[in-house]
């Protein structure tokens, strides 16, 4: 995730939590198969926390995402031209990206 993305995260899920820490807490009830449940429970128990905990948590991340990636941004018009030249002219590639678009793709030995 990216500096800024994890940024606006950070403030969009903090803002939601003070909200809903003064509601009273409702219940999701859920119909999943029982080779599911058993990986949610793995997962949960190697973070030390509960199915509930990991999954809110999970459910949460995964909706911020989700707004996030359908968020506007509105820019003044010397930013708006600031980040159309800044996508026009990219930096060159570096010595990584670089060696790895010389690798030859694991689909294509």
């Amino acid at each position: 995730m990216s500096k800024v993305r994890a940024t606006i995260a950070e403030t969009y899920d903090a803002l939601p939590m003070a909200a809903a820490s003064r509601e009273t807490k409702g219940s999701i009830n859920l119909r999943i198969e029982a080779g599911t449940r058993q990986l949610i429970d793995d997962a949960a128990a190697i973070l030390g926390k509960t199915r509930t905990e990991f999954m809110v948590e999970s459910a949460r991340r995964q909706a911020v995402d989700v707004l996030l990636d359908r968020r506007l941004y509105a820019l003044e018009p010397a930013g708006h031209d600031a980040f159309l030249h800044a996508l026009d002219q990219p930096p060159p590639p570096g010595p990584k990206l670089t060696a790895l678009m010389r690798r030859v793709p694991v689909w294509r030995r």
